[in-house]
């Protein structure tokens, strides 16, 4: 299964972290998964959001770390949702449900499209206290896939599965890079069709967004300078969309940071500044 699912540290928080599932649509197959471990005297935490290909328990480094000094973190996995309406809509339910007005979001590739779209929906009455945006974008365009998301739903999983895939690295990568893409491929392949076909009209629907809406939210970008599957174009164009924004570079990690360099994302995570300062 890989070096992380059989590593000592994935089992022990698998043992200790208790996965919950909360419906909060009138629709009850519309389940969030999720992880929630930390004080619940906390009540702007850290929420985490995965990329298409992800599943909750792939920020688990982050988890045990983060709590461990202090955090609280809440890993989430989306329901299948086909519009960004329908999105934005269940994640309000969800924190109103967890009985929280804010939170701080640490999202990855489509997580973190995912959590600026929240913040633009949410703009008129704030529920973002904060944004991680981990090699994301801001505009599906660039995935050349707008003409052909609408058609995604009765696509067969396995051709899906090979969209997503076609963008993990091909190359020589060190063990660490290597052992978080092997992580990622066995998430991919615990995803259903509908889930899959959903997260990926969400990513590659024609939408884009609005960055003045965001403003006043303090936003980090986290990227890393060796291969991955964001151009150095798009995260050039997301410097434009948000100039005052904190710039976390890594040296390397490629797609997935948070599992191939989680003890570096996790620093980052711990020092800068708005994070640390949770609402207790």
């Amino acid at each position: 299964m890989g070096e992380i699912f059989n590593s000592q540290e994935y089992q022990s928080f698998r043992s200790s972290v208790c996965h919950k599932k909360i419906i909060v649509d009138d629709d009850n197959r519309k389940e969030w998964s999720l992880y929630d471990a930390g004080p619940k005297s906390i009540k702007c935490p850290l929420v985490c959001f995965p990329p298409a290909s992800g599943q909750a328990d792939i920020y688990f480094r982050q988890i045990l770390a983060l709590t461990a000094v202090g955090f609280r973190v809440i890993s989430v996995e989306y329901p299948v949702y086909w519009t960004m309406k329908e999105f934005c809509e269940g994640f309000k339910k969800l924190l109103d449900h967890l009985q929280l007005d804010k939170v701080h979001i640490f999202g990855a590739s489509l997580g973190g499209f995912l959590a600026q779209k929240f913040a633009e929906y949410t703009s008129h009455a704030p529920r973002v206290a904060s944004l991680v945006l981990c090699n994301s974008f801001y505009d599906t365009s660039i995935f050349q896939q707008t003409s052909s998301a609408p058609t995604f739903w009765m696509m067969p999983a396995l051709f899906l599965k090979k969209m997503v895939m076609g963008n993990f690295d091909k190359g020589m990568v060190d063990p660490e890079i290597a052992d978080s893409i092997d992580f990622l491929v066995k998430k991919l392949d615990c995803l259903s069709q509908q889930e899959l076909a959903s997260r990926l009209t969400l990513n590659c629907m024609n939408c884009y967004v609005e960055p003045h809406k965001l403003q006043g939210i303090p936003i980090t970008l986290m990227d890393v300078f060796d291969e991955c599957a964001l151009s150095s174009a798009v995260k050039d164009e997301m410097m434009k969309c948000y100039p005052d924004a904190v710039r976390a570079s890594l040296k390397s990690g490629g797609n997935f940071p948070y599992l191939s360099r989680s003890g570096e994302v996790n620093v980052f995570l711990q020092t800068i500044h708005w994070i640390i300062l949770f609402v207790r």
